[in-house]
């Protein structure tokens, strides 16, 4: 009864805690503007099944895209156990589903060792690849002390957890063949068997050991549960809204700013009368002047580098990297919620995302070209946050790179980008 009290208590601050922070992260989430994401919910399941549940965009990289796969689907499957671990922490049983399930469940079991195995040796090789090979795109200016050691230790988290289990299993497995006569079939334990001969051979050790491994496993989901919020690995809960939510319309597409269309109608039409009057300012200059979709996107980042390694900006050696873009917009909403937490709604502490977290240089550096939005597995979009940074800094400050306010002022005089006027604009031809 002492262990299902402890339990109990294990489970309620567990999810207390995590509902907590939950809520702070959605809270943060709705700071953005309104967008509308609701339309075609049909294609919006069918991209969510592909990109989250299938893992699609992962196979442009095939050796990482098997190796997330294990662990995707490892830790997702194995997980189902907790279940089971749940409900024989507050009941005070031994794997209550063994003979409901039956041989169903000794084939459970097994397949829940491979897949921990497999994780296992995926994990070891993701820390190989950080820490000894030093894949480039793991590294970069944003990726400081921090988001290196955050990945490290979601990996350790993650090796930890699947070798409590293995080990737990590993002392099930020898008390049942030295000491019971339960109708559980050894065969369900096809890999923590092989730990069998490391284990001591008495029956109090072998308990004391099944029962530390177990503890070590629910209390350490426990406590990996509640560390996703602060960290990167949020991405296996957001990947899903995330990417329900996903921008349908073609990639080359750029969404116009209602309230200029507006304008421009009112100037067409002077009997049109828009259906919204505009408030507020043009484009974004903090996070909450940007989406909503947008903030989604910066908690959804899983920091892999692949938008920065694809970035032909980043690439030629320009500031810009679209995984910095997100980080810092994540940095500063997390701060914004903080000073809500602290002062209330109202608060300003004089920063803004643009100039204290990303530079005009960086936003200027983008060609717009979306390939971070092609490379993203999440369908994380930099761009729209890099657009509505430039379109504050232009259409509020009226400040921009000297060759953009040539380009604006051309455009404006000749109605076209370049210097000369309209009607020169074919002397190329006059000898053909």
């Amino acid at each position: 009864m002492i262990q299902q009290i402890l339990f109990l208590l294990f489970l309620i601050v567990a999810v207390i805690l995590f509902t907590k922070n939950v809520r702070k992260i959605t809270r943060n989430i709705r700071i953005g503007r309104p967008e509308d994401r609701s339309d075609n919910p049909s294609k919006r399941w069918l991209v969510m099944t592909k990109v989250a549940f299938g893992q699609t965009k992962m196979a442009a990289r095939p050796i990482p895209a098997v190796l997330h796969f294990f662990v995707y689907a490892g830790f997702i499957i194995i997980n189902i156990e907790v279940l089971e671990i749940v409900i024989d922490g507050l009941l005070g049983t031994h794997r209550i589903f063994s003979q409901p399930l039956g041989g169903f469940y000794i084939f459970l079991i097994a397949s829940f060792e491979w897949l921990a195995a497999s994780v296992l040796i995926a994990c070891i090789v993701f820390l190989i690849r950080r820490n000894i090979l030093k894949v480039k795109r793991f590294f970069g200016t944003e990726m400081t002390e921090w988001p290196r050691s955050d990945a490290n230790y979601i990996l350790y988290f993650e090796i930890i957890l699947m070798s409590a289990f293995l080990l737990m299993n590993a002392a099930d497995y020898k008390m049942l063949r030295l000491f019971s006569d339960s109708s559980l079939s050894l065969s369900a334990f096809p890999v923590s068997q092989l730990l069998g001969s490391v284990l001591p051979s008495d029956q109090a050790s072998l308990h004391i050991i099944e029962r530390s491994f177990w503890w070590l496993h629910i209390v350490g989901i426990f406590i990996f549960l509640n560390y996703l919020p602060y960290s990167k690995h949020f991405h296996i809960i957001m990947a899903f809204p995330n990417t329900y939510y996903s921008n349908l319309r073609p990639k080359a597409w750029l969404n116009n700013m209602p309230s200029v269309t507006n304008e421009v109608k009112a100037m067409i039409d002077p009997s049109y009368t828009p259906e919204t009057a505009h408030t507020g300012s043009f484009g974004a200059r903090d996070v909450k002047d940007l989406s909503w979709k947008s903030l989604m996107d910066a908690y959804t980042c899983t920091e892999c580098g692949r938008c920065t390694s694809e970035c032909p900006a980043n690439i030629t050696g320009k500031l810009l990297s679209p995984r910095k873009i997100m980080m810092d917009t994540r940095d500063r909403l997390t701060e914004v919620g903080l000073n809500i937490d602290k002062h209330g709604n109202d608060y300003t502490d004089g920063k803004s995302l643009l100039d204290d977290y990303i530079s005009r240089e960086e936003i200027w550096a983008c060609t717009t070209c979306q390939a971070c939005i092609k490379a993203c597995p999440v369908n994380i979009d930099p761009l729209a946050i890099i657009l509505d940074l430039r379109r504050y800094a232009i259409m509020e400050e009226s400040k921009a790179s000297p060759s953009i306010n040539n380009m604006l002022s051309n455009i404006e005089n000749n109605a076209a980008p370049w210097k000369y006027s309209p009607a020169d604009r074919f002397n190329w031809a006059k000898n053909i």
